[in-house]
């Protein structure tokens, strides 16, 4: 039997997990790492914790799973996009990385919008905004304010990145990231060469990694050095992965044109699938075979979803008792007494694209308690996710369901929330774990055990269950939502109050 090494590369941890070609997850551990946050909405962390996270996962997972370590054929990973790298000749980090949620890089981002390069068409149609979180931005701002950093930099790239050269030796990129962060485009013929001259930052792209793989590619086999500190063969095989939501998509079983995948955690991300080319405002997209061939990306997300569960969490220093909570939130109607959250605590990805935009919580009196704020925040998360399905129908691309993977699933009330606020049904497959069991497709299908990562889907990829939108619940939804339309615009008015 053949088993599969997977990575999830997440905000506050590395999770390993060990796969058979059934898709069981045979062994699980996951070790945690420091994010360091700062003024100005800054996030970063070090990139050589998530290598010591790894190689001290991987190995217990392995022992977990009770295999021998020759067993594992081949790895894959799925992490963070848009976490900027900086690293000298030698691969080593000239400074901690810019993770994803940090959204310093407003100014660049504006500058990249301004130049108006063909390459921005996947934003919005050309009319942006362009997002402070992605690559050419924090790059931007990188070489604005630290230029000492960005001329000595031999290597600018994720953390995906970082990892496979730490794994392999090889300089090599994502076509999932490139694509989706980069404004890569394979229609496109490639680099958005044009646009970094206009911004004067062509030095950017001869320090990117100039070999870019696809998602289930072989990148190569492990070095003797990382073989060593894994316990593992060097013929195992690197098999390239990418951004975890994406790698999710995959996990989810998300695949063909019409579905809707929902991935969930700090953060949320809505992507479906197409097989022509749009692009509209307030939604990114379309990205061509950044994750499969010959099809195209849609997306949306919000930056702060389960993060605002955890911010709760942090203020009651600890004893936010879940079960609790959940327990008093379900007895609350729809709209918890009249509090309303605007979930933008750490910026507006769609479909307004505001790094600047903030979290309000309206409508509190002294009668509401923890639970009020608890269910609150879920609604205001699931007003957020319709925002942005709202956008992609406005576009033409309409879903019939959506699948969920990550953090909510393990909530029916949030699950429940989410299909009431949406008016669709919610499908949860087995595994909530849709990063690690898409990059488990992804390393078996590289291993050559499937002829495409759709045959990898069917094999390993298991249904579970379906939660359909109460009616009742649904209209009393709408009604709410259209006051949280309301909360943006009204917010925006009084931060613009000099």
């Amino acid at each position: 039997m053949p088993y599969f090494l997977t990575a999830d590369g997440g905000t506050e941890s590395l999770r390993a997990r060990v796969y058979d070609l059934a898709g069981a997850c045979l062994g699980s551990v996951a070790v945690p790492y420091e994010t360091k946050f700062s003024s100005g909405a800054r996030a970063e962390q070090n990139p050589e914790d998530w290598w010591r996270a790894f190689v001290e996962a991987s190995r217990r997972a392995i022992h977990e799973a009770d295999i021998a370590a020759a067993d594992i054929e081949a790895i894959a990973l799925a992490t963070t996009s848009c976490t900027v790298v900086a690293l000298d000749r030698d691969g080593k980090p000239l400074r901690p990385a810019i993770i994803w949620m940090d959204v310093r890089a407003n100014a660049e981002a504006d500058a990249v919008l301004a130049t108006g390069d063909e390459a921005l068409k996947a934003n919005g149609g050309g009319k942006g905004p362009v997002s402070a979180e992605w690559m050419i931005p924090k790059a931007l701002w990188l070489a604005r304010n630290e230029p000492e950093i960005f001329e000595k930099a031999y290597t600018i790239c994720e953390y995906q990145d970082f990892m496979t050269l730490k794994l392999t030796g090889e300089r090599a990129a994502s076509l999932n990231n490139v694509s989706l962060r980069w404004h890569y485009s394979t229609d496109r013929g490639g680099w958005a060469t044009s646009m970094l001259e206009k911004i004067g930052l062509s030095a950017l792209q001869e320090k990117w990694p100039q070999r870019i793989v696809a998602p289930g590619g072989v990148i190569g086999t492990l070095s003797a050095a990382a073989a060593s500190e894994l316990g593992l063969s060097t013929t195992v095989k690197v098999v390239q992965g990418g951004a975890d939501a994406l790698i999710g998509m995959i996990g989810l079983g998300v695949a063909k044109p019409g579905q809707l995948a929902l991935i969930t955690g700090s953060s949320h991300l809505q992507f479906g699938v197409t097989e022509q080319p749009f692009h509209a405002p307030g939604i990114w997209g379309t990205y061509p075979d950044c994750v499969y061939p010959k099809r195209y990306i849609v997306e949306g997300g919000q930056t702060s979803t389960g993060s605002i569960i955890a911010w709760l969490g942090r203020l009651m220093n600890g004893t936010m008792d879940f079960d609790e909570l959940n327990r008093k939130a379900v007895g609350l109607e729809p709209g918890c007494d009249g509090l309303l959250v605007q979930d933008h605590f750490q910026g507006n990805r769609t479909p307004y694209t505001d790094a600047l935009s903030r979290g309000a919580i309206v409508g509190l009196t002294l009668a509401h308690e923890p639970h009020h704020i608890f269910r609150a925040i879920m609604e205001g998360i699931g007003f957020g996710t319709r925002a942005i399905l709202d956008a992609m129908a406005k576009a033409g691309y309409r879903g019939e369901e959506i699948t969920v993977g990550g953090g909510a699933g393990a909530s029916d009330l949030w699950l429940q929330i989410h299909a009431d606020t949406a008016g669709m049904p919610v499908c949860v497959p087995a595994s909530r774990d849709a990063p690690s069991v898409g990059a488990a497709v992804l390393a078996a299908h590289g291993a050559g055990h499937f002829a495409s990562i759709d045959e990898g889907i069917d094999a390993m990829v298991k249904p579970g269950r379906r939660i359909e939108p109460r009616r009742r619940e649904a209209a009393l939804y709408d009604d709410i939502y259209r006051q949280y339309l309301a909360l943006y615009p009204a917010l925006k008015s009084v931060r613009e109050i000099v």
